[in-house]
């Protein structure tokens, strides 16, 4: 998942583990979330956004990729 988890953090002096505490999770949860490597419950991605002060589009949105309209229309 790209997302722009680590941009928003570092904008509001948020370290990953300061991140973690504030909503619940491990420093390690954080870290696997930015590199795209965790895919986050909507809750966790809502907490995310709060305390970084951004919206879920700017921060977890994702441009549909070429192919997917012609796997769907099929």
């Amino acid at each position: 998942m790209e997302n722009k988890v680590k941009i928003a953090r570092v904008q509001v002096g948020l370290t990953q583990q300061q991140l973690a505490d504030q909503i619940g999770v491990t420093r390690q949860t954080i870290s696997l979330i930015e590199k795209g490597k965790y895919n986050p419950t909507l809750k966790l991605c809502l907490d995310i956004c709060y305390a970084v002060n951004k919206t879920l589009d700017e921060i977890f949105w994702k441009e549909k990729e070429n192919g997917e309209n012609e796997k769907n229309n099929r």
